[in-house]
Order: C-alpha cells, then sequence, then structure tokens
C-alpha cells in the first residue's frame, strides 16, 4: 500500500493542486516500510492523479482540495481523505493507526469524522471523499 501526501517542510501542504512535491509512505501488513519525497515536475490540479497513480499510490491524505482533483483521485481508485494540516509524518500514523473509513476510530457519516489532534487547540477534520461508510 502507498499513502501520498502533498509535502512542504515536513507538513502538509494545504493546495494539493499546487503541490511541488508528495511524500510517499510505502506500507506492508499495516506498518511502513519506507518514505520518500517525490517532485511533481510541475504537474497540477487533476494531472495530479496520473502523477499518482503512476506511482502506484492507493490513499490520499491532503489539506484543501478542489472538486476537479477529488473527480480525478476518486476516477483513478484512490481513496481520498482530506482537510488535515500539521506533520505528514503524524497525519500517517494516524491513518494507520485507524485505515478505514474513520482515521480516529469513532462511527460516522459518509462525510467523514473529526480527529482531534494534540497539537495546541488545534483540531483536524478528515473527510473521507469516496463517499463510502466506514
Amino acid at each position: 500500500m502507498k499513502i501520498a501526501v502533498p509535502y512542504e517542510n515536513g507538513q502538509v501542504f494545504q493546495h494539493f493542486g499546487r503541490s511541488e512535491q508528495f511524500k510517499i509512505y510505502t506500507a506492508e501488513n499495516g506498518l511502513l516500510q519506507d518514505a520518500e519525497v517525490i517532485p511533481t515536475n510541475g504537474q497540477g490540479h487533476g494531472a495530479l492523479a496520473g502523477f499518482l497513480m503512476q506511482n502506484h499510490v492507493n490513499v490520499v491524505l491532503c489539506g484543501g482540495i478542489g472538486a476537479g482533483a477529488q473527480s480525478a483521485l476518486a476516477q483513478a481508485g484512490i481513496q481520498l481523505f482530506g482537510g488535515l494540516f500539521g506533520s505528514a509524518d503524524a497525519a500517517v500514523t494516524k491513518y494507520f493507526q485507524h485505515p478505514v473509513g474513520d482515521p480516529c476510530g469513532h462511527r460516522s457519516d459518509r462525510s467523514g469524522a473529526v480527529l482531534r489532534q494534540k497539537a495546541g487547540s488545534r483540531q483536524v477534520r478528515w473527510h473521507n471523499y469516496d463517499n463510502k461508510a466506514p
């Protein structure tokens, strides 16, 4: 399994379509095996779905993302969780703790769940854009 996060200075980059690089994490049996930062080479918005497919990505964790990119990822069969911020590594760690639908393990409706992250008073909202019930 591969998980991609739009990446800048260790953080989740907040504009998916303008991401200059992704940190791509490789996992086997729920354990992280490897991670590398890969440049997008100027690709943006909907074209990033092709970039992610070429890198065999299964899941994207991101901040902001537009409807066109959401649609492109859905058509590519890439599961999407958006609306998060903070450390990219922490987001992936939390995802592996609760990988199906709701990253924090709560019951949720099809629109997603709320993950409360210990980062001062900040909260991270997770949205599962593939509309699959957890």
